[in-house]
């Protein structure tokens, strides 16, 4: 089965917790603490595989969650970083975050990295709070909580020419022939129901991918037919093959679907309109064939080189085959995302937007709900079995405002503020 599209979801590894810990060894007069910090959390990694070709094992494993980092131990232990989730992917493969839509990364060459959730650093023991105002504290830090998302998956097929056209104008016969690819071939709409890739080699030695797409209809954009699926796949190719039914065995006129087509990969993309096309007028060997394409040469604006040729009986590929490579070789490639050139083996990370320190709503039940990316972090980072972390804790939320904010929002003395799952009693 050919997937090409699919959402998951991806979870960074936590960081281990500090320890709190003393030293009390016997030849030890000023042991003091020695709690050890915790180790960071997995990152969780896309790696592309060029062996791979579909999306498939990504229907059966859907949520990926890397390992936490290690806790820390006495004697200033560190706990130990945990090793990160490698998770293989087809070149090809565009990764979109499933709530902003923004891509996060474009995988398209064998070993090229991408950091899609970070891990959490792990929390700090004991020892890192050691002032001289408080030698021995009994206080450390629970690990922070990696980044989660739901991310989607899309593979746009890495060929260098694609193959366009109505359903049965000849487009698998053509890849066929040209190739050593066996797509399924029949007299009937849509046989093709995924994309199938040959190599092609020229007489002179050159190769290149073809691409050969299932048929496009008119509304094929908006979701009609089985085209529209597939229509990312010609994102990525280089020259378009445009071919036609010259024969019009099927009663259409030639130049509307020619035109009918064009319009669906603007509709689709704008960006389309930029690569070259190749037409292909196709099944040259069937009656009426020679007076469409005088027609359709006339009606034809642009300035787009036209090639009879008959799939079947192989009449006219060798001038098309060799007028394909040229293109290529002119055409530079049209990257999906922009960005700057980076080395194929450095792991990439996008860094989330900027995250909100806290926000204070209210409940229908009267009682104060504060809730942020900072203020949620810092909550769940505090160890809250012990009276000295607490402190910290209510210290924190003084520094960062959060007291003064629930003040001008008109708290009282006993009110309750929510945070998370729980709750907590304002005391002035």
């Amino acid at each position: 089965m050919f997937v090409d599209q699919v959402k998951i979801y991806v979870k960074g590894g936590d960081g281990g917790n500090g320890m709190v810990a003393f030293r009390r060894e016997k030849y030890v007069p000023k042991g003091g603490p020695a709690g050890g910090d915790g180790g960071k959390g997995a990152d969780v990694i896309f790696e592309v595989e060029e062996g791979l070709r579909t999306l498939m094992d990504f229907r059966y494993k859907r949520h990926f969650k890397a390992p936490r980092g290690e806790h820390g131990m006495s004697k200033n232990q560190h706990g130990r970083n945990a090793k990160d989730m490698i998770v293989k992917v087809p070149p090809g493969t565009v990764v979109t975050d499933a709530e902003t839509m923004e891509v996060i990364a474009d995988l398209t060459e064998h070993g090229q990295r991408a950091v899609i959730a970070r891990g959490g650093r792990g929390g700090r023991g004991n020892t890192r709070f050691a002032t001289p105002a408080n030698p021995a504290p009994e206080l450390s830090e629970h690990g922070e909580p990696g980044i989660e998302k739901e991310v989607v998956l899309e593979l746009k097929l890495l060929a260098d020419v694609g193959l366009v056209g109505f359903p049965s104008v000849g487009k698998s016969t053509l890849l066929s022939v040209v190739s050593a690819a066996k797509p399924k071939i029949a007299d009937y709409h849509f046989t093709t129901i995924a994309p199938n890739l040959g190599m092609v080699e020229t007489e002179d030695g050159r190769s290149f991918v073809m691409a050969d797409l299932p048929g496009l209809i008119e509304g094929a954009h908006s979701g009609v037919g089985l085209g529209h699926q597939f229509l990312r796949h010609i994102e990525r190719t280089r020259v378009i093959v445009h071919v036609i039914d010259m024969a019009a065995t099927e009663g259409r006129d030639p130049y509307e679907d020619y035109k009918t087509i064009n319009n669906e990969l603007k509709e689709y993309n704008l960006r389309l309109t930029e690569r070259p096309q190749i037409i292909v007028a196709n099944k040259m060997d069937m009656p009426d064939a020679e007076e469409n394409l005088a027609t359709f040469k006339e009606q034809l604006e642009e300035d787009y080189p036209v090639f009879p040729i008959s799939a079947l009986t192989r009449q006219g590929l060798r001038d098309l085959l060799f007028a394909v490579a040229d293109k290529i070789e002119e055409t530079p490639e049209f990257p999906l995302v922009h960005e700057e050139e980076t080395d194929i083996n450095r792991v990439l990370y996008k860094h989330e937007a900027d995250q909100k320190e806290f926000v204070i709503t209210r409940d229908p039940d009267g009682s104060f709900v504060v809730s942020g990316d900072a203020v949620e972090r810092l909550f769940k980072m505090t160890d809250f079995s012990r009276d000295e972390s607490v402190r910290r804790f209510a210290r924190q939320l003084r520094g960062m405002g959060v007291d003064d904010a629930l003040r001008e929002r008109g708290i009282q003395s006993g009110d309750t503020v929510k945070l998370l799952d729980y709750e907590f009693e304002f005391l002035d």
